[in-house]
């Protein structure tokens, strides 16, 4: 299988899929509600995800019949053929709709490629408020708008990308100790937040602004994101040598049988300078 033929035909889906979202930036949009899990953001919906959805399958349906590859996306139903298949594609036809909604800078596309043992081969973002493209492929790096991508820490402080602020965050208490252990460990000046992004993108906004970090505690009820949240960026992160995983440091589960929510595990994505560690 030609991983850079694949990872062509994704680019292609994904920069797509941004000029829909670009031509609707300024609209105000109809939210729509779906089943999803336990917070809001996992329940919205708007007509703006589906036409990127539309437009990303138009691309990679076409390789699903020729490379015999599985399919999962956000709004389509999960026909189980990421169990049947070697691979199958993991889109996220517009991550951080809440973002979107509000007209604040954190939405994208994603799309992966994922092995039917869950390592991610492919992995593809794209930033439309920006027109940035990030992208990896399995043994061959990752890049930023197709240039090697070379990670620089340069800041006195740790960033802590989040979707909700601290202060909104439950267990927040436990957050602050996880942070401020890292602070001390690389000592740093300062800790500075940055919220509102869907999880897409604080997963790039730590590989931008390191030393920094961001995670999800385990929890009991749904949520905490899902396969398609955390499959393209945990494949850049694989290929820049960086550690995208569980709360607990083992392996994303990017391929769970009883669902696709990740909250049982939660996730640790993290760019410091100085040694990387689990939370914990």
């Amino acid at each position: 299988m030609d991983l850079q033929h694949l990872a062509n035909i994704a680019i292609e889906a994904a920069v797509s899929a941004g000029k829909v979202i670009q031509k609707h930036m300024n609209d105000n949009i109809l939210v729509e509600q779906k089943e999803g899990g336990s917070n809001y953001a996992s329940q919205v919906v708007t007509k703006v995800d589906r036409e990127c959805e539309s437009v990303i399958l138009s691309h990679l349906m076409p390789t699903c019949k020729a490379f015999d590859i599985g399919l999962l996306s956000e709004e389509t139903n999960d026909d189980g053929s990421r169990f049947e298949k070697d691979v199958f594609w993991c889109i996220d036809p517009m991550d951080g709709t809440l973002a979107f909604i509000n007209k604040h800078p954190g939405f994208s596309i994603s799309i992966a490629l994922i092995s039917r043992d869950g390592t991610p081969v492919i992995g593809v973002v794209f930033d439309p408020s920006t027109e940035t493209l990030y992208h990896a492929i399995h043994e061959k790096g990752a890049y930023k708008n197709r240039i090697p991508w070379n990670i620089k820490n340069t800041n006195d402080y740790l960033t802590y990308a989040t979707d909700k602020t601290l202060s909104d965050t439950p267990k927040s208490n436990e957050i602050q100790q996880i942070l401020n252990k890292h602070k001390a460990a690389l000592g740093l000046k300062d800790i500075k937040e940055v919220s509102g992004a869907g999880a897409v993108m604080n997963a790039i906004l730590v590989l931008e602004n390191g030393p920094a970090c961001f995670l999800k505690l385990p929890k009991k009820n749904l949520g905490g994101g899902s396969i398609w949240d955390y499959a393209a960026t945990a494949c850049i992160y694989q290929e820049l040598g960086l550690p995208a995983t569980d709360f607990n440091g083992e392996i994303l589960d990017l391929n769970k049988k009883d669902g696709t929510f990740m909250n049982h595990q939660g996730v640790y994505f993290s760019n410091l300078i100085s040694g990387e560690f689990p939370p914990l």
